[in-house]
């Protein structure tokens, strides 16, 4: 009966994906940014609905930019459950703009691509989220750079806070946790190590009463810190946030 309930999720998810970038080709040309926005939040509300997830949201979203929204990184479904939570502009690895159908679906959603392994690319999208925040823009990052298993926060890389500090925007932490029905940590959307996409995707859909929790702290001010100081004292927070 799992097996059944996951093919007949599964089939809803994708014809929610192809209806997604559908939508992304044809109709978005002619909305607004706004517009568009909302398009992507209510999508990402709907996809997790198909994928039987409850999204939980804790503390106070930001209502408007600049501000840069930093998060801990567990799964290929955090991006998802951040754009239910609020709509942002992420910055996400160069591969997935030309993965099929997922890179219609990020790019319509306003990502910034980088290179990761170029540091000159590094400098040119630090430039790029200044632009955008500075024209009053929500993006996002995760700053530990790869997925973790979500029972500990990795270290941060700083690079990509230089963008706050250069035009002065607030930094939110966002702390994001998965629990199963009971309250405990669910491991079934983790991406990580040898795990592949479509297996994480298959655990998910098998798996009833997972709940994703998404956690907004306050936000901070560099105040004078470097980047690498204030990529250390965001993480601290994103640790409290998930003590909670």
């Amino acid at each position: 009966m799992r097996q059944l309930k996951a093919l007949w999720r599964i089939s809803r998810v994708l014809l929610h994906v192809l209806a997604g970038a559908w939508r992304i080709r044809m109709v978005f040309p002619r909305l607004s940014q706004p517009e568009r926005d909302a398009e992507v939040q209510a999508w990402a509300h709907a996809m997790l609905a198909r994928l039987a997830i409850k999204l939980v949201v804790n503390g106070t979203p930001p209502t408007g930019g600049p501000v840069l929204l930093a998060a801990n990184h567990i799964s290929w479904l955090d991006i998802v459950v951040i754009h239910a939570a609020r709509h942002c502009r992420f910055i996400s690895k160069a591969d997935i703009q030309h993965w099929p159908v997922v890179g219609t679906l990020a790019t319509g959603a306003g990502t910034l691509y980088i290179e990761r392994e170029s540091r000159r690319d590094a400098m040119r999208v630090v430039h790029h989220m200044a632009e955008r925040l500075s024209l009053g823009e929500v993006l996002a990052v995760f700053p530990e750079g790869t997925t973790g298993d979500g029972t500990h926060v990795l270290p941060f890389h700083a690079n990509l806070l230089q963008a706050a500090i250069a035009v002065n925007a607030p930094i939110q932490p966002v702390a994001l946790q998965f629990a199963d029905a009971q309250g405990q940590q669910s491991f079934a959307p983790c991406y990580i190590g040898e795990d592949t996409l479509l297996g994480s995707l298959w655990r998910t859909l098998c798996s009833d009463g997972i709940q994703a929790v998404v956690t907004f702290g306050a936000p901070q001010s560099a105040e004078g810190r470097d980047r690498r100081t204030w990529a250390a004292a965001v993480r601290e927070d994103i640790i409290a946030l998930r003590q909670r």
